[in-house]
């Protein structure tokens, strides 16, 4: 990974992590320095400009009417910087795209993508960080990544939407299984089977379990894990994977796997979301490597998932 370069004096930098994060102790520990060092220069920086920029509440750090304002000039600048970095890194000859990405697209969905980046831009530094939902918004926030690839239950807020689809979870289970031939599955069928679950509060999981909450029906999962891959390997004769197309979709083409759909509307509203950061403009390398994404999305979910208006609400 690229080492970032710090674009302001200590105090400042200390005084945006904790008005970002609302916390001296959270400040200390994403900045590798002791809780006392992060007090110690937020005070020199209120004291050097005669001021108090934080009221101290039991809830946290809540930055004053200056501090707010300091602090949205300091956001506004680091982004200004970042992306004058960025274009300096393109005249080197080296220009970064990052990506982060839940882990279900990493494996097999992103090979395609990437593979014509690199065609296109010989020179790209290309960096993937594999994290939970709400890390690729945190990351886009903070401006550790250009572009992020996640599914989503609700409108994203603090993040640009380039591109989006509906992406239903779907049934995924081996050629041999018993209802392979299926063209449409209910929930009722697919618990009559062992079923292969991701974590709670995925939204597969989620939506597959008010779907059988909606029709007052019980499960205990045969195989558990946060490894979508781990869990695919896994998957035996009769095991039925709640999952979305894009994330086994290598596996269907190979013939290794078959996604039939669900019947039920909730296992429906769910999108896949391409986002960026709000209010920066994409450099060349990362806008082309969010059109071949767009592309593979389009290419491997033709039948499976369907362009909605960017903005608009699953429904």
């Amino acid at each position: 990974m690229a080492t970032r370069i710090p674009l302001f004096s200590l105090p400042l930098r200390y005084f945006t992590v904790v008005a970002r994060t609302r916390s001296v102790s959270e400040a200390a520990r994403q900045l590798h320095v002791a809780a006392s060092a992060v007090s110690r220069q937020i005070g020199l920086l209120e004291e050097g400009l005669g001021m108090p920029l934080f009221e101290r509440a039991p809830r946290g750090m809540q930055p004053t009417p200056a501090g707010e304002r300091l602090l949205a000039h300091l956001l506004a600048a680091t982004e200004e910087g970042a992306g004058l970095l960025e274009q300096l890194r393109g005249l080197a000859g080296r220009p970064r795209v990052r990506l982060a990405c839940t882990e279900g697209f990493a494996v097999g969905f992103l090979a395609e993508a990437v593979k014509g980046l690199r065609q296109a831009y010989p020179g790209v530094q290309f960096e993937l960080a594999v994290v939970a939902p709400g890390q690729v918004n945190q990351m886009l926030r903070q401006g550790d990544t250009d572009l992020g690839l996640k599914y989503s239950l609700s409108p994203e807020k603090d993040a640009s939407l380039l591109h989006a689809m509906t992406a239903p979870v779907m049934a995924v289970l081996r050629p041999g299984h018993p209802l392979a031939r299926c063209t449409a599955l209910t929930v009722a069928e697919a618990v009559g089977y062992p079923l292969a679950m991701g974590p709670a509060g995925t939204t597969s999981r989620s939506l597959f379990d008010l779907a059988c909450s909606q029709r007052g029906l019980q499960y205990v999962p045969a195989l558990e894990g946060n490894f979508s891959s781990a869990l695919l390997s896994m998957l035996g004769e009769r095991d039925i994977l709640p999952a979305g197309y894009l994330t086994v979709a290598h596996a269907v083409a190979a013939g290794d796997l078959r996604a039939i759909p669900f019947t039920e509307p909730e296992l429906q509203q769910r999108r896949l979301c391409l986002l960026a950061q709000n209010g920066r403009s994409l450099l060349p390398p990362v806008q082309a490597l969010a059109d071949l994404l767009v592309a593979s999305m389009a290419r491997y979910g033709k039948r499976k998932v369907r362009a909605v208006r960017p903005g608009a609400a699953p429904r």
